[in-house]
């Protein structure tokens, strides 16, 4: 069964406009540095961890990474790693003080609620990285950080699911704030992407462009896409706490609404190959058994239950700093760190149709196409 997009979006977490195109927001010149502060990180080595290390580094912060020691541990030799599980074993945190934690890696409420508890007196602000996904439901465009959040039947589950992912986050963001009150920060990320992403849901487009020649292209060339560059998550994360903010907040992009034509022609310009678009409707390519997001990454057909999947407005984060660079340069860079792996790497994508399976849907297509003009 192909996944949905929610379930996609709990197994790339789990496993690890040309408006867009125009040059970068500036951040405004009165950011605070908030120098020689203190931060922890609960994860740190695995995609947005790894980002949000290096923007803090930036800072002349003191950092200290707290996981298993399990995934990427060559990493960061220069920092204070402290090792433990969020599964009951956090002793290495006890009697420590930080000025900030960033939870990179909180899925289970307890976990949370444990990791909070526990560093209540120790930290003077706690940021939870969450997820669009906590929504109940995505049909309405534009909704805000008011909308209602899922809710689990029975929530002492801890199995995270495609169907639980969004709800458990949810019960997760509810288990900072009540362990911390006015002193937590909730973001909420839609697609995170860009270079060190190993799920290949926005790659598969850079990959396939340069592959060059005709590509499938879903739905209608301004069908609306979000999604937020990993560096420009991990920056305004770090700024958020420089800045002390609190609150909660959306974290997708870009400011202005991107069609996945834009998309697609910025990922031909940071190839510069020789493709071209076929743009196939929705109805047929359910037709082929051909699903939005996991075939035809990133993209979702603007109507029905996820009208608004892709229309998630993050007014609230634009107005506290938040700033994306253009799709080009994410486009540009997460190419290129595919072409930088081993060989046996890039002999599959992780996301997306086959390149049999497109030219076999291309082809009925154009069949169909051939037969009306016919």
């Amino acid at each position: 069964m192909t996944p949905t997009r929610r379930e996609f979006l709990a197994q790339s977490s789990l496993a690890g406009a040309f408006l867009a195109l125009d040059p970068r927001r500036a951040f405004p010149r009165q950011e605070k540095e908030a120098p020689g502060l203190r931060l922890l990180i609960l994860g740190g080595t695995a995609f947005l961890g790894p980002e949000i290390v290096a923007a803090a580094k930036t800072r002349g912060w003191t950092i200290t990474l707290f996981n298993r020691g399990k995934t990427n541990p060559h990493l960061f030799p220069e920092l204070e790693k402290l090792h433990g599980d969020r599964n009951g074993d956090l002793k290495s945190l006890e009697g420590r003080k930080w000025d900030a934690v960033i939870d990179t890696s909180g899925y289970v409420p307890r976990h949370v609620r444990d990791s909070a508890t526990l560093l209540r007196d120790a930290v003077k602000h706690y940021v939870f990285i969450s997820t669009i996904s906590v929504y109940e439901e995505l049909s309405k465009p534009g909704m805000d950080e008011s909308a209602p959040v899922a809710k689990l039947a029975d929530e002492t589950t801890e199995k995270v699911t495609g169907e639980t992912y969004g709800a458990l986050k949810a019960l997760c963001e509810k288990a900072a704030q009540s362990s911390i009150p006015d002193r937590t920060t909730v973001i909420r990320p839609g697609l995170i992407v860009g270079p060190g992403d190993s799920s290949d849901r926005f790659a598969y487009w850079p990959v396939r462009v340069d592959r060059g020649g005709e590509v499938l292209a879903p739905g209608d060339p301004q069908d609306p896409v979000q999604f937020i560059d990993v560096r420009d998550l991990a920056e305004w994360t770090v700024r958020t706490v420089a800045e002390g903010t609190l609150g909660v907040f959306n974290a997708t992009g870009p400011t202005e609404p991107l069609p996945i034509g834009a998309l697609l022609e910025a990922c031909k310009k940071a190839s510069g190959s020789d493709a071209t678009f076929t743009w196939v409707d929705a109805g047929f390519l359910g037709e082929q058994k051909v699903s939005p997001w996991s075939d035809m990454p990133v993209w979702i057909p603007p109507v029905g239950k996820e009208a608004g999947a892709s229309r998630v407005s993050s007014a609230r984060a634009l107005a506290k700093g938040l700033a994306y660079r253009p799709v080009e340069e994410t486009a540009k860079d997460t190419l290129a760190r595919w072409k930088s792996q081993p060989e046996e790497r890039r002999a599959k994508l992780r996301a997306g149709i086959s390149p049999e399976r497109e030219a076999e849907v291309l082809r009925a297509w154009h069949d169909k196409i051939g037969a009306k003009k016919g």
